[in-house]
């Protein structure tokens, strides 16, 4: 008897598959693009803020600067009335110069006497801690400026107080925080009267609403 004999498993073996991954992105296929950032109106709202912030801070920094310069120059207007008194204990009287503030300098640097009299005295000017202007020479003329850059002004008085008495007395002060338009006055819009009842009384008007005086 003939056996035929079984191969278990016998046959051709099936073919490997052959498994092909597909990218996640096709070569030449149009790519969408998720773009970010401000819109125009953003934009101007964003510069429109800074703006005002930085206008904001620029306004803070000029009032605090100007505060400064008041201080500053109420403090040289104060010393320049302690070298004034100091100069009334020498020479009897204070410094009956003209409207030039050069005369000021002069009678406190020692040049000017009370009543302009020439003569060598004293140099109360150097090292009073007030900022000076002055022609670089040893008898140079000069002046006392504040912190605008505007000449301390003085003006000298006199007036009665009793029978055959006279009070002598000077009104100094600063123009004050003006800007190079507005009009500064003059000594005599300050000071009207320079003698007689009404001497050393400053005029109550609003051209002299910014000016700074020595004195309380």
């Amino acid at each position: 008897m003939t056996h035929v004999s079984f191969a278990t498993g016998a046959g051709p073996a099936p073919a490997r598959r052959v498994m092909l991954r597909s990218p996640a992105v096709c070569l030449g296929a149009p790519r969408r693009h998720v773009q970010g950032g401000f819109t125009l109106m953003e934009l101007l709202l964003v510069v429109a803020l800074i703006s005002v912030l930085a206008g904001l801070a620029l306004g803070a920094m000029q009032g605090m600067k100007q505060r400064a310069a008041t201080t500053r120059a109420r403090s040289e207007l104060a010393l320049l009335s302690q070298a004034l008194e100091h100069y009334r204990q020498l020479y009897g009287d204070y410094p009956q110069v003209a409207d030039a503030p050069e005369g000021l300098y002069a009678a406190l640097a020692g040049r000017v006497g009370p009543t302009g009299s020439a003569l060598r005295g004293p140099n109360l000017a150097d090292g009073l801690g007030v900022t000076c202007r002055r022609v670089e020479q040893p008898d140079g003329a000069g002046c006392f400026v504040d912190p605008w850059d505007n000449p301390y002004q003085f003006v000298y008085f006199t007036r009665p107080v009793g029978t055959g008495e006279m009070e002598h007395g000077y009104v100094l002060y600063s123009v004050g925080p003006r800007t190079a338009t507005e009009v500064r006055p003059s000594r005599a819009e300050v000071v009207p009267f320079t003698a007689g009842p009404q001497g050393g009384v400053v005029a109550q008007s609003t051209l002299n609403a910014k000016n700074l005086y020595a004195g309380p």
